[in-house]
C-alpha cells in the first residue's frame, strides 16, 4: 500500500473517532464545560446608615446587612454616617460614581436631600429610603420607602396613657409629663414629639418640657437629671427610644425617686419606644410601663423591593413594617387610633425569650 493510501486510511480513522467522540459528547457537557464556574451577576447595593446610636439601629443594620448577602445575589457596600448628614451625602455620591444598581438610604434627618438624590436619578440609580422619611420637592427622587408609622406609634402611647389614667381615676391635670426627644429633624422624633404635644392639648395634661437626647443613654440621663432639678412634680417620662428610657431610669433612681406605674403615690412612669431587648427587660423589672415597638427587622421587605425594582416590577411607594405594643400589666387591653384597634400585649418572659432583637 502506498504512503498516500495509508494516509487516507489514517485520516479516515481519525475522522470516525472524532465523530464517535462528538456523538457521546452530545449527551452531556465536555470536561471543560462541566468544570467551568458560571458567572454570577450580583445586584450592587450601596447602603448609607445613620450610625449605631442605639440598640434599635444596630438591629436594623444587622437585619439589612444580614439579608443583602452574596448568597442572595447582592454585593453590599456599607457606609456608617456616624450621625452626620454630610457624610451620607458624600457616601451617596461615591455610590453614584461606582455605578451601583441601587442605593439604600437611612437618612439622619428629613430635609436636605434634593440635590444629591437628583444626582442619583440622573445616573439612573433607584433610591430606596428606610426608617426615617426624606422631605423632598419631588417624591419621584426616591423609588420606595420602608419603615414605621412614627406618628401612629406616638398616638398609641398617648391613647394608652389616657386610658390608663381613666382606669386609675387620675385626673388629667395631675399628669405632669416631660418628653425626651430623639435626634431633632428625624421622622421618628417629629412623629412621636408631635403626638405627645397633640395629646397634651387634647387631654389637658401638663407638658412640662421636651428636650432632645439623640437616642443616647448617657445624654438622656443628663437631660432627665435636668428635668428632675427643674420640675419636682414630674410623674411621667415619654422617652422616644429604649436607650433614652434606660438613661432616664438611672437618673430617677440616682435622685432617690422610684420608677413605676403608681404615679398617684410618687412613682414616675416611663413610656418608651422600640421594644428592643434592653427596654423589654426593664419592663419585666417593672421599670418601663409601656413600650411601643418600632420594628428594625426591615431586611426581608427591602430585599423583596430591590429584587422587584431590578426586575422592572412596579413596587408600593410606602411599606409599613408590622409592629406590636407591650405593657407591664393588663390595665389597658387595647386602644383605638384613627378608627383602628391596636392590641396591648402584657409582656412575659416567654415573649421576651422569643424576640429576635
Amino acid at each position: 500500500m502506498s504512503f498516500i493510501g495509508r494516509s487516507k486510511k489514517f485520516i479516515t480513522g481519525l475522522l470516525l473517532s472524532g465523530m464517535m467522540i462528538s456523538a457521546f459528547a452530545g449527551c452531556g457537557k465536555t470536561q471543560d464545560e462541566s468544570t467551568q464556574i458560571p458567572k454570577v451577576k450580583y445586584i450592587n447595593v450601596g447602603f448609607s446608615q445613620v450610625g449605631a446610636e442605639s440598640d434599635w439601629r444596630v438591629a436594623n443594620t444587622e437585619s439589612i446587612c444580614g439579608t443583602l448577602t452574596r448568597e442572595r445575589g447582592f454585593n453590599l457596600m456599607y457606609d456608617d454616617a456616624q450621625q452626620k448628614q454630610d457624610k451620607q451625602i458624600i457616601a451617596i455620591r461615591n455610590f453614584v460614581a461606582q455605578e451601583v444598581d441601587c442605593i439604600v438610604l437611612a437618612p439622619v434627618m428629613e430635609t436636605g436631600w434634593d440635590t444629591v438624590l437628583e444626582e442619583a436619578r440622573k445616573a439612573g440609580i433607584p433610591v430606596i429610603v428606610v426608617d426615617r422619611m426624606v422631605d423632598v420637592t419631588d417624591k419621584d427622587l426616591y423609588t420606595a420607602w420602608v419603615g414605621s408609622d412614627f406618628k401612629t406609634e406616638g398616638k398609641i402611647a398617648c391613647e394608652w396613657l389616657n386610658a390608663f389614667a381613666e382606669k386609675k381615676e387620675i385626673a388629667p391635670e395631675d399628669i405632669h409629663i416631660v418628653g425626651i426627644q430623639g435626634t431633632m429633624g428625624g421622622t421618628a422624633q417629629i412623629g412621636r414629639s408631635d403626638a405627645l404635644r397633640d395629646a397634651c392639648i387634647l387631654y389637658g395634661w401638663d407638658l412640662l418640657g421636651q428636650e432632645p437626647a439623640d437616642y443616647a443613654k448617657a445624654k438622656s440621663k443628663e437631660v432627665m437629671l435636668g428635668f428632675l432639678h427643674r420640675y419636682e412634680n414630674v410623674n411621667v417620662v415619654y422617652c422616644e427610644n429604649d436607650n433614652e428610657a434606660l438613661g432616664a431610669i438611672e437618673a430617677i433612681e440616682e435622685s432617690g425617686r422610684k420608677v413605676g406605674t403608681d404615679i398617684a403615690n410618687g412613682e414616675i412612669m416611663i413610656i418608651s419606644f422600640d421594644a428592643a431587648h434592653s427596654g423589654l427587660s426593664m419592663m419585666l423589672e417593672g421599670k418601663i410601663a409601656l413600650d411601643v415597638e418600632c420594628n428594625p427587622l426591615q431586611g426581608d421587605a427591602l430585599c423583596e423591593i430591590i429584587n422587584d425594582v431590578e426586575a422592572g416590577v412596579d413596587v408600593e411607594k410606602y411599606t409599613y413594617i408590622e409592629e406590636k405594643t407591650f405593657t407591664s400589666d393588663d390595665t389597658v387591653k387595647s386602644v383605638i387610633v384613627d378608627k383602628k384597634v391596636y392590641d396591648i400585649t402584657p409582656l412575659t418572659q416567654e415573649i421576651l425569650d422569643g424576640r429576635e432583637y
